[in-house]
């Protein structure tokens, strides 16, 4: 099959050798990593800082406007390339669970898609980065109880106030599982951080809970 249909890397589409999976070796020594965690860097904290309170925060990755990591992400959300969530999940986790905070992660969640759009889509393009994050740690995924309970339309340098439409934007379809846990939420990209906002805020309400946060990528 590979001789007729070759995997490319997702980044530079060149024809992948043995050993290597999604991104080929250059591409990925390339990337713009962040090494947050690693650095105990607050970075991703202060993009919400005064808004939500996180127990830690870290992003895998760069993201610059027409860069390789957007290229990466357009390919995911709009090319059905879902093979990129898992990647990327898989090289974070496999960080995380090296370091002490993130070792006691009890749940990971990924930030929902509405109804129309999951439909339309085909799948969560975070679905794949959180539930290899969670295989890492050890750690529960649960995409049920975090919902999105109204259609917004948002873009990448939108600012905060622009990409939140008055009212209830998600919701919890059940709590009790969650009660005194230490929830991991999971994006794709944070940007203004208004969704991550937006998510923290009912994941809060929850008695007794810890909150921390993993994205793909992080806008600068």
């Amino acid at each position: 099959m590979n001789l007729f249909f070759p995997e490319v890397c997702e980044a530079c589409s060149n024809v992948l050798v043995d050993n290597e999976l999604v991104i080929c070796t250059k591409c990925r020594h390339d990337l713009p990593i962040t090494n947050f965690h690693f650095e105990n860097v607050d970075t991703v904290k202060k993009v919400v800082y005064g808004r939500v309170k996180l127990e830690q925060a870290t992003a895998l990755l760069h993201f610059s406007k027409k860069g390789v990591v957007q290229q990466l992400l357009h390919n995911l959300k709009y090319r059905k390339h879902q093979d990129i969530s898992g990647f990327f999940g898989r090289w974070l986790g496999e960080e995380l669970k090296t370091i002490d905070a993130y070792k006691k992660i009890d749940v990971v969640i990924p930030v929902p898609l509405y109804r129309t759009k999951l439909r339309q889509r085909g799948y969560n393009q975070t679905e794949q980065f959180g539930k290899a994050i969670a295989k890492a740690l050890n750690a529960e995924y649960n995409d049920t109880i975090l919902i999105k309970i109204k259609a917004t339309k948002t873009k990448v340098f939108e600012s905060r106030l622009s990409r939140w439409n008055d009212g209830a934007v998600f919701g919890i379809a059940d709590n009790s599982s969650l009660k005194g846990k230490h929830i991991l939420l999971v994006d794709d990209i944070i940007t203004t951080g208004a969704t991550i906002e937006a998510c923290a805020t009912e994941l809060l309400k929850i008695d007794n809970i810890k909150l921390s946060l993993a994205t793909m990528a992080i806008a600068d």
